[in-house]
């Protein structure tokens, strides 16, 4: 097949298989496979794919038509202009997410400790030590906690990847946490059980299970860590949740109950509540 024949075919059978982004998809695994760019596509749509190379796309586009990630076929998602090794072991970073980091980027500072806790990918942890590298602020510290000890291996794999100086803990939340912090950044559990079978496929049968749940209300994690976080902050130390775009009154419910000032609740790129945080009384 020539380049142009693959990219129609391949769109052809993603948007048969009911796949909303049919055409991106297609193209992305295309790329994935040839590594050729959109400006070298047009010049040389006409020429053939390599077979083996074709071989891969279709492989690839098979296991997409099942609803399998795209990430997780190509191996990698972008974050904050940074590339993310993904696996079925870890949440796919998502674009809502970068909002929780452009907000805890405001609060950095020389000689500041960072804890991302729920580190996952440690799409957040790493993004903030790249910023803060690229700001060259001295003396910062970074850490990464999470109960998966497969989630770690991907984080301390990106974390080299990007040459990211950030130190990872195995820990179920503050369990083995110790020192404290200056900012304490999550992005916790916090989909409602009974919703989770109401998600799209590619979320609800690839996604960790443990990285989605957050119990009967969705607010599990953020009473933990509400509750938990004070004895690991500095004084006027901050503490800053990504949320559900309901949970913003609630979230700030807790941590104003708890004692903390400053409560702000920020909006993401469509309006809908995303970042909470507040500072440590």
């Amino acid at each position: 097949m020539t380049y142009k024949e693959a990219l129609k075919k391949g769109r052809e059978l993603l948007e048969k298989a009911g796949l909303e982004e049919a055409s991106t998809d297609a193209w992305l695994l295309l790329q994935h496979r040839t590594g050729i760019s959109r400006s070298q596509y047009f010049l040389r749509e006409r020429d053939e794919v390599q077979p083996d190379q074709e071989t891969q796309y279709f492989d690839d586009l098979a296991r997409r038509k099942r609803h399998i990630p795209l990430q997780h076929i190509t191996g990698v998602q972008e974050f904050m202009g940074l590339e993310f090794m993904v696996n079925e072991d870890v949440l796919i970073p998502r674009q809502d997410t970068e909002c929780v980091v452009e907000e805890a980027v405001k609060y950095l500072q020389d000689d500041m400790k960072v804890l991302d806790m729920c580190t996952g990918s440690g799409c957040i942890v790493i993004s903030l030590a790249d910023a803060a590298r690229q700001k060259r602020f001295r003396n910062m510290e970074f850490t990464g906690a999470d109960i998966s000890e497969k989630a770690l291996r991907v984080s301390g794999f990106n974390a080299e990847k990007l040459q990211a100086d950030v130190t990872f803990v195995q820990s179920d939340l503050f369990e083995n946490v110790t020192g404290q912090f200056d900012l304490i950044v999550s992005n916790p559990p916090y989909i409602r059980t009974d919703v989770i079978e109401e998600l799209q496929d590619e979320v609800k049968l690839h996604d960790p299970y443990i990285a989605l749940d957050g119990k009967s209300d969705g607010l599990f994690f953020y009473r933990r860590m509400v509750e938990e976080a004070g004895r690991h902050l500095h004084p006027k130390g901050r503490l800053l949740f990504e949320i559900g775009f309901d949970q913003g009154k609630a979230v700030s419910g807790l941590m104003e109950k708890a004692g903390y000032t400053e409560i702000v609740v920020k909006k993401d790129l469509a309006g809908l509540d995303r970042v909470v945080s507040g500072v440590y009384n």
